[in-house]
């Protein structure tokens, strides 16, 4: 997912996915990692119809993707914070 941008709304980490068009709901991270374990589950104990599988299936994808940018906004932020970091004229090991 190379892009111009990270992924994130203007440094704040927030998730600006989009899919056919149409943008993803924005969840906080923790949000959604926990709807995609509890998904994850659900698929895991069958029962369903096909249908609600795969009703399930593309809500995981969905959820996927915001975490991935998430997990994306915080990298870029993190390595944002480190070449800051390096570039400094603090102590070699000093704390941010």
């Amino acid at each position: 997912m190379a892009a111009a941008r990270s992924g994130s709304d203007a440094g704040t980490g927030a998730p600006a996915a989009e899919t056919a068009g149409a943008k993803l709901e924005r969840l906080p991270y923790e949000q959604a990692r926990d709807e995609l374990t509890d998904l994850v589950k659900r698929l895991e104990a069958g029962g369903l119809t096909l249908e609600q599988s795969l009703r399930l299936w593309e809500r995981g994808q969905e959820l996927a993707t915001i975490c991935e940018e998430w997990l994306e906004g915080a990298r870029a932020r993190l390595a944002t914070a480190l070449a800051r970091h390096n570039q400094s004229d603090e102590t070699p090991g000093a704390p941010f």
